[in-house]
């Protein structure tokens, strides 16, 4: 490829090779645009993201391998080795943050604008296997009693995770032997999960027709189940409120109880006709003095007559009855006495 970089260039008829090369010929760099900063020391790289990241300025996340066009700039040196820092903008928001190198310990720190998403832990807590540093692989070269500990250590720690090494093996073997059958329970399983989720939101959607409302609805639980069945069976009203009826009930009833009748719903007083159908009782029975015109005097007056002459016209008719059931009585003594004294004489 090294022979076609002369052909693909364009010379101008009044190049001049003593000049140099083509660029130093026209003037230009040949990085073009991101070189523009570079009097200032500022190179224009791809910079990919080392980790997550949070931006300060519009808290979105900013994920690992995301790219930037980022200004570098060195900015001192670690031993041999060059510092460099990378200025770039958020793409979600104006936001510029910084970071550098860390050559001390292999990583990148961010200076400003940014900060880190913390997933860091210890790997032996875990049981991952760890590399050797640098300094246990001098140790292990120089060291001979400590590469013979360090080899009975290895040793111990094989023999504790034989068996839980056994036991993956086994799992491993026994789920992922036959991939078809693990791959159809799979989709399987999503097929079900996927028909239930359907059949909730169809019916999560009827239910919100039908209250008239634009909420997200949580799943169904036990709780909510046994909850909604103590609601429906709540009564009318509660404790409290029956006792309040109840009180108010006893504070507007009468003192008496047969003075009830006497009142109306409008507070005033019943006629006697009513106090006779209801029960025979007069006002005089009860204690009760109302004051009256002459008028209504004579007609209670006549309607007292009245009465006392139906009921003695009852208690005559009453008499009568007696008598006449009693003389019903004698008779039918008399016809039976009668029948057996003619019997005896015709013997």
């Amino acid at each position: 490829m090294g022979e076609r970089k002369g052909q693909n260039l364009y010379y101008p008829p009044d190049y001049d090779p003593k000049v140099g090369g083509l660029n130093k010929f026209m003037g230009t760099h040949a990085l073009r645009e991101r070189a523009r900063k570079l009097h200032m020391g500022i190179l224009i790289i791809r910079f990919e993201m080392p980790y997550n990241i949070w931006c300060d300025g519009c808290n979105n996340h900013i994920g690992m391998g995301v790219r930037y066009n980022a200004e570098k700039t060195k900015i001192g040196m670690y031993y041999s080795t060059p510092v460099y820092q990378f200025r770039m903008k958020c793409h979600l928001c104006d936001n510029h943050f910084e970071i550098k190198t860390d050559p001390g310990n292999l990583d990148y720190v961010i200076v400003s604008g940014a900060r880190r998403q913390e997933n860091r832990w210890d790997p032996t807590e875990n049981g991952q296997i760890v590399p050797e540093t640098k300094e246990t692989q001098k140790k292990l070269f120089d060291d001979a009693m400590f590469r013979l500990e360090h080899k009975t250590g290895d040793e111990e720690a094989s023999k504790l995770d034989k068996p839980r090494l056994g036991r993956l093996v086994g799992r491993n073997e026994t789920v992922w032997k036959d991939d078809y059958e693990a791959n159809c329970a799979l989709r399987r399983n999503f097929r079900k999960r996927r028909k239930e989720l359907e059949d909730a939101s169809v019916n999560d959607s009827l239910l919100l027709a039908r209250s008239s409302l634009d909420i997200n609805l949580l799943p169904e639980s036990d709780d909510d189940r046994n909850m909604a069945a103590l609601l429906s069976l709540r009564p009318a009203r509660s404790i409290e409120e029956k006792q309040t009826v109840t009180r108010r009930k006893i504070l507007n009833a009468p003192a008496l109880p047969s003075s009830s009748g006497l009142i109306t719903s409008f507070g005033g007083l019943k006629k006697e006709e009513s106090l006779s159908k209801q029960g025979n009782y007069t006002r005089n029975s009860l204690g009760v003095i109302v004051k009256r015109n002459k008028l209504n005097d004579n007609k209670v007056e006549n309607e007292n007559i009245e009465l006392k002459k139906e009921s003695e016209m009852t208690g005559i008719k009453s008499e009568c009855s007696k008598n006449i059931n009693n003389m019903d009585k004698r008779n039918a003594t008399s016809l039976v006495d009668d029948y057996s004294s003619s019997g005896e004489n015709s013997e």
